[in-house]
């Protein structure tokens, strides 16, 4: 009986103890956080594919929250938000790699349908290559990584978006497909 009960209390145990650490976030890769009351999509750095832990309170807005739940973003075709994209690209020094209007300069062109990364033919993927940067040369523009010696610089989540919206306007690939 003794042995009986000692099984099951470790049972109990290592349930538990496989339980802990899911569902949690922090600034990098979202494994399972909530996004206002859902769990978040994963995120994926595009150099390497290893998990972003990104904090579900950046997704402030509720265009943000939709997004880290399902990866699409409510503002493609949204002309307002398509108009704050654009001063946000051009604030962020986008166009010095990318072009006035993400056609490419020293950086690849936006539009697609052909991507450097084709990861970026999603609004997901594209989100990540922004947040995170890449291996070829684009450093990352996410909020808190953008600069180490202040966490408060960079692109918050909604800010992306608009972005997107406005490079999504441009092309064919709306990025939600």
């Amino acid at each position: 009986m003794r042995q009986k009960n000692l099984l099951f209390i470790a049972m109990i145990l290592s349930f538990g103890i496989s339980a802990c650490g899911k569902g949690g976030d922090s600034a990098g890769g979202s494994k399972s956080a909530d996004a206002g009351g859902g769990k978040m999509i994963e995120f994926v750095a595009t150099q390497d594919e290893k998990p972003l832990q990104i904090k579900s309170e950046l997704f402030d807005t509720p265009q943000a929250k939709e997004f880290a739940a399902t990866g699409k973003n409510p503002y493609i075709g949204n002309q307002e938000a398509i108009e704050k994209g654009k001063k946000y690209f051009q604030m962020y020094s986008c166009t010095q790699c990318h072009g006035a209007n993400a056609q490419g300069q020293t950086g690849p062109s936006l539009h697609g349908p052909n991507f450097k990364y084709a990861k970026n033919a999603t609004n997901k993927g594209m989100f990540e290559t922004i947040w995170h940067g890449t291996n070829g040369g684009m450093g990352a523009k996410g909020i808190g990584l953008m600069s180490p010696e202040d966490p408060t610089a960079g692109l918050k989540p909604d800010e992306i978006l608009k972005i997107q919206a406005w490079i999504r306007s441009h092309g064919t690939t709306t990025g939600n497909e």
